[in-house]
């Protein structure tokens, strides 16, 4: 690879359904389509429908040697139990997004990493109606424009080739969500 050594860890986690996984799949496809090699492992809680929900991203100009991430460069924390269980897993210096709609800023939050709160679900609502689907997207943008694990205009054209073909009809609002989350960060 071309680049120099690059290497940076994610984790999301929130409640199954939120879209955590395909936040941390779209970080994982774009690293991919940008030459690097890439992990994704999902984790699901024992609950069919409403569990907890993370997985853990790394992307590295190197190969991989374990794909576990125990501290990470970021952490993406969509509610309350998410927080208390990751809110220590962020690196020195690294980032922690979360979900404002749905999570009270501690007061006791660290002051070696940076701390964002989105009002995920009111920006998705702004894009798309009432409908707060796009969440995801909305912390995928401050994500990506935050922490630069993935370069924004590959991100773009991920989010076009995996989530427009499918439906293309949300294509408009996930691009949306995409934008304003770029501009929370």
């Amino acid at each position: 690879m071309a680049d120099k050594k690059f290497e940076m860890s994610l984790i999301a986690a929130g409640f199954g359904g939120q879209g955590l996984m395909v936040l941390g799949q779209l970080i994982a496809y774009t690293g991919i389509e940008e030459g690097r090699f890439v992990s994704w492992i999902p984790s699901y809680g024992p609950e069919m429908r409403g569990g907890t929900a993370n997985c853990c991203v790394i992307v590295s100009s190197e190969e991989i040697g374990a794909p576990v991430v125990d501290v990470a460069d970021i952490v993406v924390v969509m509610n309350q139990p998410s927080l208390e269980k990751f809110r220590d897993a962020v690196k020195p210096g690294g980032i922690l997004i979360y979900n404002s709609d749905l999570i009270e800023k501690p007061d006791d939050l660290r002051k070696d990493i940076r701390v964002i709160g989105v009002a995920a679900n009111t920006i998705a609502r702004e894009v798309s109606g009432d409908d707060d689907k796009v969440a995801n997207i909305v912390l995928l943008g401050t994500t990506v424009a935050a922490s630069k694990i993935v370069d924004e205009a590959v991100c773009v054209e991920t989010i076009k080739e995996k989530l427009g073909k499918k439906k293309p009809e949300y294509l408009p609002k996930n691009l949306a969500a995409f934008e304003k989350g770029k501009a929370q960060a």
